[in-house]
């Protein structure tokens, strides 16, 4: 940490960042879409710091972090980067993620909502970004609101001033071919689209797709994909 990253580390990301943007820019080719709108977020839990330092060379500059703690090791050293936390986050961390953060991506309740909103304002943040989780596939093992839930709740979250709505998240069920994940994507799509109806003030963006399955996310309406193995390799856990 502090010396020049290995320059065959970063050929090796920026290699790998170019077959991801290539594949995003064919996926919106075929959805008629400009590939300048959707975001990749480079999912860097696990990977170490001298790691990092080289992809952020290649151009891997916004990253997505699942825990708060180790987003909080790596940041010191890492200048221009963009940090999305992407993994649940426990009320207790809350005031630190508004610290660390410029997106938090699971906002999966009007309580953690409300949490972020009064605590944004005692720091200062009045536009604190945030994607709002939905659970579009009812799965019990993930988290995020049920889409009546978020229906219910979502005129009030739009209401709360420090808060700045870009949109949707969802995490996908496991899929034994991209294909397979194409309705989960298409549902949040969909209910973007009607809440959108009615709360005009909720932004546009759809946080979908991961590495098994970004190019058909895209297809279906994706401006921020999540990607990790497919740039840091397979990682333990």
């Amino acid at each position: 940490m502090g010396s020049s990253p290995d320059s065959a580390a970063i050929a090796h990301f920026d290699a790998a960042r170019s077959r991801v943007l290539g594949e995003v820019a064919e996926a919106c080719r075929r959805a008629g879409r400009d590939p300048d709108d959707v975001t990749l977020v480079a999912v860097s839990k696990t990977v170490d710091v001298p790691r990092l330092e080289a992809a952020v060379a290649a151009g891997l500059t916004v990253l997505g972090e699942n825990r708060v703690q180790e987003a909080e090791s790596k940041a010191p050293f890492l200048a221009g980067v963009r940090w999305h936390l992407v993994g649940p986050l426990q009320s207790n961390k809350a005031r630190r993620a508004i610290e660390l953060f410029d997106v938090i991506e699971s906002v999966d309740s009007a309580e953690l909502g409300r949490r972020l909103d009064r605590m944004a304002a005692e720091l200062g943040q009045v536009a604190l970004s945030v994607y709002l989780q939905v659970n579009v596939d009812r799965d019990e093992a993930k988290s995020g609101f049920l889409p009546e839930r978020l229906e219910a709740d979502l005129s009030a979250l739009a209401e709360l001033p420090n808060l700045r709505l870009l949109g949707l998240m969802t995490v996908g069920r496991l899929a034994g071919t991209p294909e397979e994940a194409r309705p989960t994507f298409v549902r949040l799509r969909e209910l973007s689209e009607r809440l959108r109806g009615s709360v005009p003030t909720l932004g546009a963006g759809l946080s979908m797709g991961m590495t098994d399955d970004y190019t058909v996310a895209v297809e279906e309406g994706a401006t921020v994909i999540r990607v990790g193995r497919a740039l840091f390799g397979p990682r333990p856990g």
